[in-house]
């Protein structure tokens, strides 16, 4: 798969690190653990979204368009993502935000991302939960049409054919990485959501035949409809890519059984995910994605469901600017 096809910005230096996380592995007594640090990816900082960005502002870019317009959670890492890119080539940003929590906190609603939203001259405006967002996003890119902007319309998540991409890359990446280091990897385990990257690493690992399984740790969708949003989405990616024969529904894998109660609703396992990785590794996860993925990922170990002979990369998606909207729930987990 020959990407430079493809218009492309180049926004962080690559590879992000592949780091052993000997403390984490020991403390849970194997699988020997490692770390993508895709929190590395140095714009706004970090996150898995800026690889998604590369390709999606190099297409906004390519079609003259002057406005990105995109939607999220109000404690949304892809839309303090898409505001810092925006800024930097002087791009206007308009972004929806959905109420999908129901809270009056003032850290969720003003503090985080929402905060860095504001630094970066992005424009919020926000939708009552359940709206259908994408039909939100392309009502306001028609509304900015009428008054003369060229908008360039992202889906939640930068996640389409085109986002996911630069997870095609990073697969690509990824083994290129393991092949210099010598290292055999069974299992790579993040958080799924808006499938994007699932999707794109499916399509990227299948497409060079590494063998390796892909894990996504559900954040908000039941493991059906999930599954099904991804290999979708896989299907239109390696169709994009030029990936003959398609991708196998058996590719694409999904346990949403670490959601709790709802998306960006904390969990216990959440909570001991963010603590046990900040203080045996120094490693700072978020509160809604890939803390509740590496909760997954404990949980998988304990019960023996992934094997102590296995190596595992967990993918860091970012989002730890989030965890200054979930301060009070922390504070009360640490004073415990």
């Amino acid at each position: 798969m020959h990407l430079a096809r493809f218009p492309r910005v180049r926004l962080f230096p690559t590879p992000t690190p592949l780091e052993k996380l000997t403390n984490l592995t020991r403390h849970l007594g194997g699988p020997e653990i490692w770390i993508k640090r895709d929190d590395c990816t140095v714009v706004a900082t970090g996150g898995n979204k800026v690889r998604k960005l590369e390709f999606l502002v190099g297409e906004a870019l390519a079609q003259g368009a002057d406005h990105l317009v995109t939607q999220g959670a109000v404690q949304s890492n892809h839309v303090r993502q898409t505001a810092a890119v925006a800024a930097k080539f002087g791009l206007k940003c308009t972004a929806l935000l959905e109420h999908r929590i129901d809270t009056n906190d003032r850290d969720y609603l003003a503090s985080g991302n929402v905060l860095l939203d504001r630094l970066f001259d992005a424009t919020l405006e926000y939708r009552p939960g359940g709206t259908d967002m994408q039909a939100a996003i392309e009502a306001k890119a028609d509304e900015l049409r009428v008054a003369g902007a060229k908008p360039y319309v992202i889906p939640g998540g930068g996640s389409n054919r085109v986002g996911a991409l630069g997870y095609v890359g990073c697969a690509q990446e990824l083994m290129q990485q393991a092949d210099e280091m010598g290292l055999k990897i069974d299992l790579v385990v993040h958080a799924t959501g808006s499938a994007g990257t699932q999707a794109g690493l499916v399509v990227g690992l299948e497409g060079v035949n590494s063998g390796v399984r892909v894990l996504g740790i559900g954040v908000r969708a039941p493991k059906d409809r999930q599954e099904a949003n991804v290999h979708k989405l896989a299907e239109a990616t390696a169709e994009y890519c030029g990936l003959r024969g398609g991708i196998a529904r058996s590719a694409v894998e999904a346990n949403c059984n670490y959601v709790g109660d709802g998306y960006g609703i904390p969990t216990p396992g959440m909570a001991e995910a963010v603590t046990m990785l900040a203080r045996l590794e120094g490693v700072l996860l978020d509160p809604v994605y890939s803390g509740k993925g590496m909760a997954g990922l404990i949980d998988l170990i304990r019960k023996g469901e992934i094997g102590k002979d296995q190596t595992v990369v967990f993918l860091h998606t970012g989002g730890a600017v989030g965890l200054y909207g979930y301060q009070g729930y922390f504070d009360t987990q640490l004073a415990g």
